[in-house]
């Protein structure tokens, strides 16, 4: 299996096996180790302040979070010389995150939302991410740094 088609089918496994990626509506787009992407579209159970309609902090620190692990996974899978089920199983037991820091730019105002993250530091045990949301008009709601242990 080639690193690109294992990747495929991590986006689809993330998406839909982790039951609170599919609780959220958390969507994998893109699992790369250059970039990874997350979509979310807005339903009415993500509101944070129903007065104003804004999506919930928690959502958007989760999708910052699921974005960065992704990139972080991807970086550390694209490196591994052969990809088989045994080795992405054990690899990904490894993962899990470290530190998340999440600076809140704007109310999270919209009907779509992309998370996006590249790597900062891909060392052997720890990787950084750098994590951006944005919404349908590209305005800029919140990023991140997420630490995540690889090794």
């Amino acid at each position: 299996m080639t690193h690109e088609e294992s990747f495929q089918q991590l986006a689809q496994y993330w998406s839909q096996a982790m039951p609170f990626n599919r609780l959220l509506g958390l969507e994998v787009t893109k699992f790369d180790s250059e970039e990874s992407a997350v979509s979310i579209v807005w339903h009415d159970k993500l509101i944070g302040n129903p007065e104003q309609r804004i999506l919930h902090g928690g959502v958007t620190a989760s999708a910052l979070d699921l974005v960065g692990g992704v990139v972080a996974a991807a970086n550390m899978l694209s490196q591994l010389p052969e990809l088989t089920p045994e080795i992405i199983a054990r690899s990904l037991s490894r993962l899990s995150t470290i530190d998340l820091r999440t600076d809140f730019l704007r109310p999270g105002r919209g009907e779509n939302f992309m998370a996006t993250a590249k790597i900062i530091r891909s060392g052997s045990k720890v990787a950084v991410a750098r994590m951006e949301m944005h919404n349908e008009k590209g305005d800029h709601i919140a990023f991140g740094t997420g630490t995540y242990m690889v090794g």
